[in-house]
């Protein structure tokens, strides 16, 4: 169960002594990245490459990958994807995979628990890993008190560049004490996972980790709120929901406990933080918390900007959800309302379910107090206008207990 499921299928074959079998693997509705995991993700998806790894020996097989990219999360839980990276072990062999897993995911976990964990954004700017020498630099140095840190991190980087300096081709004597054992490759791997295991990040004490703690939403109007949505979803009947601006997941449920593979999308560390938490210890199948700066979301990355596709190459989806989160773009970020419905538009293939939040709303207020009031066109008629360019509207309820409306739209089809 830790790897994708695929059966194996005949087809048509160029060079029949270069394939044994040919595999086809279970779809995946949404690939993800590790720069928009939080850290429970990368931290699960680290003990089951290890896992991996080690029932892989009992078998008399290795890993000879460990990147953070074989790992997806599909039905709520890390699962292995790159099933062609195992080939047969060789007894005395190190593990070659080592540095590329101390690299994807124990440097910046390390750092992530250690120092901040906004240095997360480090995974997107350094595509194959953090590098343990940036990574020993960055950590403080009492780090060098935690055994599994200074093994596997501080003194790895210090022989790395060591043997980078080096032009020597490695003797005998080398080769012969660089065997390890199949026990001591066992040790190194249960080293490893206690070390990381050890690692931990207490979400809190970012802006809008407690959103739900100081809104101005009544009981009433939350209610209002979710029904509207329930009513909403019944009409477009979608597919799939990516919910964006999701803080903890509250409202992205109302989808995902339908049934509906849903996506629920935060810039806030420990929202989506504790949305993974709540997803992984109830058990939901439907739901998969994501990092994303929706002003900065994620770009083509890789070879020729198309190894790792962009957030907007991975739609559009049947619906998208935007609530309480038009005044973040359009006042926090100065992102014109016309602008905005392109993004949309470019999002979704369907329908759009977004709520519009007023100037006299105290989150738009909270907003404001920082800045001057220049947006003289942010009024719910100069929004339908720049929506209506690309998305008919359908329904537009007010929310009961408030001055925000939330609108059922669907995309021009023309566009």
């Amino acid at each position: 169960g830790m790897l994708t499921p695929h059966v194996e299928v005949d087809g048509p074959i160029a060079d029949e002594s270069s394939v044994w079998r040919i595999l086809r693997p279970e779809p995946i509705p949404l690939i993800s990245y590790p720069y928009e995991w939080c850290f429970s993700q990368l931290k699960d998806a680290a003990h089951l490459t290890l896992d991996i790894q080690r029932i892989a020996l009992d078998y008399g097989m290795c890993l000879k990958d460990a990147s953070a990219y074989n790992v997806q999360f599909h039905r709520g839980r890390p699962i292995f994807i790159d099933t062609l990276s195992f080939e047969p072990y060789v007894e005395g062999l190190p593990w070659v995979a080592y540095r590329q897993f101390c690299q994807h995911f124990l440097a910046p976990l390390a750092v992530m628990a250690k120092r901040d964990v906004r240095l997360m954004q480090l995974k997107r700017a350094q595509i194959d890993g953090l590098p343990l020498d940036l990574a020993s630099i960055l950590l403080p140095r009492r780090t060098w008190l935690n055994f599994g840190l200074m093994t596997h991190l501080h003194l790895h980087a210090r022989a790395q560049k060591a043997f980078a300096a080096s032009h020597k081709a490695p003797s005998e004597t080398t080769r012969r004490f660089s065997k390890v054992s199949k026990t001591g490759l066992t040790g190194l791997l249960a080293g490893l996972r206690k070390t990381i295991s050890r690692l931990d990040w207490k979400p809190g004490g970012t802006e809008w980790g407690d959103y739900y703690n100081d809104t101005n939403y009544s009981d009433s109007s939350f209610e209002a709120k979710r029904r509207h949505i329930e009513s909403f979803l019944d009409d477009v009947d979608p597919t799939e929901v990516w919910d964006l601006g999701a803080n903890i997941g509250l409202f992205s449920r109302i989808a995902s406990n339908r049934g509906l593979p849903t996506v629920a999308f935060d810039i806030d560390p420990t929202a989506v933080e504790t949305n993974y938490r709540q997803v992984r210890e109830q058990n939901e199948s439907s739901l998969l918390p994501l990092l994303l700066d929706l002003t900065n979301p994620s770009p083509g990355l890789g070879w020729n900007s198309t190894e790792r596709d962009a957030l907007t190459c991975r739609g559009p989806v049947d619906c998208i959800m935007a609530l309480a989160l038009i005044h973040h773009l359009s006042i926090s970020n100065n992102v014109p309302f016309g602008q905005v419905a392109s993004f949309f538009a470019d999002l979704c293939s369907h329908s759009l379910i977004i709520e519009f939040v007023p100037k006299s709303d105290s989150q738009a207020q909270r907003l404001l107090r920082s800045r001057n009031d220049i947006f003289n066109e942010y009024d719910h008629e100069h929004f339908e206008q720049a929506f209506s360019e690309y998305f008919t509207i359908r329904k537009a309820e007010p929310i009961e207990g408030s001055e925000r409306i939330l609108y059922l739209m669907n995309k021009n089809h023309a566009l």
